[in-house]
This record gives structure tokens, sequence and C-alpha cells, in this order.
């Protein structure tokens, strides 16, 4: 994973494809903790977060925030009582990028 969220951040040409699901199961072997899930077909980057209370739950979040605003490319947070959901996906490709793998990585680094 440390090898994953330190990979620089790659800019997605106007013609880039997004990763077919083959592509993308070394880079999910190094997030175990997240799936890949297919929504209104396009493949997205999935984890829930568990957490002791909203405070926890939305402090994670704001992390999560910094992290995606640093890189210019953001994810759909779901944030409850005990929880957040973060998921990843180039919107502009609909479908996966490495560089959601790479936010993911990241992403992994802020839980405390």
């Amino acid at each position: 994973m440390q090898s994953l969220a330190r990979t620089a951040f790659q800019p997605v040409s106007s013609d880039a494809m997004p990763l077919a699901h083959e592509a993308c199961q070394p880079h999910l072997a190094a997030l175990p903790e997240w799936q890949i899930i297919e929504h209104d077909g396009i493949m997205k980057l999935t984890r829930r977060f568990a957490f002791r209370d909203f405070a926890d739950a939305l402090a994670f979040t704001q992390r999560v925030g910094e992290v995606a605003e640093q890189a210019g490319h953001h994810p759909v947070i779901v944030t409850e009582w005990g929880r957040t959901t973060v998921t990843w996906w180039t919107h502009t490709l609909r479908g996966l990028h490495l560089n959601d793998f790479i936010l993911a990585a990241r992403t992994d680094e802020v839980v405390e």
C-alpha cells in the first residue's frame, strides 16, 4: 500500500480509457480492504471505515477531503454515525484510473 500511496498522481488525458477489470486487480491486491463495485455501468472503488462515533467519522471525512483537494480529484463520501464510506472513480472517464487506486491508498493513510 505504501508504494501505491507514494506513486505520483497521473494526468488524465482527454483520450484516456478507464481501466479494464483485469487491469485493476494488481492495484486492488495492494488495497485488501477496498472493493470494486459497479453502479450504473461504472466501476468504482469503495471502502467503509468504522469509527467510535460521529465525531471521529466526521474528522476522518475532513482528512479525506484534504487529500482530495490536494489532488484535485474528489470522491463520494458518506458520513454516518460510526462510519464513513469513501468511493473513488474518475468521473470524466466513467470508470477507474490509476489515480483512484493511489487516492484509495492515501485514504488508508489518514485513518487514525
